[in-house]
């Protein structure tokens, strides 16, 4: 039989302007705008069967600061299915205060690219299962890549960017894939700032290069306009979860919406 495909709603949390916890949405990592409370909305997606949630810190890594664990704890209070909590975590000290917070995952970026070693030390403390290495992919059409793919016709790689997107690095993501695969990450979590915030679907020649490279499960993130952007991730990319934002945050789909399309096409799905 085979394996449910997950469908995971995401929140993006920054401080406003009073230092409190608040969910934010945007377009290609820009133009943030207010969307919630994160603990309400913690709740919600809970009560409506998502299979996971994920919570990132939006801020945290280019800050220099540490992950929110009090909203972290606060969240994970409300959630009874796996919680991946993101944005911040630089050492394996920060790994294990963010699980013992709550967290059932930790997805790790900046910090990961700075010392790859962390992915290694984070496996053999934690366990596999523990460790999501996140990858905020760019497109570039310049011939500083490794790995290329044809998008509309012109031929382009992927970088690797830190914090929030603020900052490229030069790392080819299908090879970064696939060294943090071996290093031990039990999972990717594949994100496009080209896509995200669009609606216009996921990033396909992004996440199907990862998906292709790599036997580690492959969550696609950024882009999801509606059911239909994730049948298409997971039947033409490969992907084994599909994560979105917008479209559940907005009650344009409700996630049972979506299963229900996916069941009716023969994705596999936990109704």
């Amino acid at each position: 039989m085979a394996l449910t495909k997950r469908i995971i709603p995401c929140i993006d949390v920054d401080l406003d302007e009073d230092g409190d916890a608040a969910v934010y949405t945007g377009v290609n990592f820009e133009d943030l705008a207010y969307t919630g409370d994160p603990v309400e909305m913690a709740r919600r997606y809970n009560e409506a069967g998502a299979d996971e949630f994920v919570f990132l810190d939006i801020t945290a890594s280019a800050e220099g600061r540490e992950t929110m664990l009090d909203t972290v704890s606060a969240v994970a209070d409300e959630v009874f299915i796996p919680l991946t909590v993101g944005g911040g975590i630089r050492t394996t000290d920060d790994i294990k205060e963010t699980l013992r917070a709550g967290a059932d995952k930790v997805s790790i970026n900046s910090g990961a690219l700075a010392n790859p070693d962390l992915v290694n030390a984070g496996a053999r403390s934690f366990g596999n299962q523990c460790i999501v290495i996140s990858v905020d992919a760019r497109r570039r059409y310049d011939e500083d890549g490794e790995h290329y793919v044809s998008v509309d016709g012109e031929s382009c790689w992927f970088e690797c960017t830190v914090k929030g997107g603020r900052e490229g690095t030069g790392r080819d993501v299908v090879e970064w894939s696939r060294e943090a695969a071996e290093r031990g990450a039990g999972e990717l979590f594949v994100n496009s700032i080209d896509a995200d915030g669009t609606k216009d679907g996921y990033d396909i020649p992004l996440t199907k290069a990862v998906c292709d490279t790599v036997d580690t499960p492959v969550i696609a993130s950024s882009g999801c306009g509606g059911p239909e952007d994730m049948y298409e991730v997971f039947t033409e990319a490969g992907a084994d979860a599909g994560l979105a934002a917008s479209i559940f945050h907005f009650d344009e789909y409700t996630i049972r919406e979506v299963k229900e399309y996916l069941d009716e096409r023969g994705v596999p799905v936990r109704l």
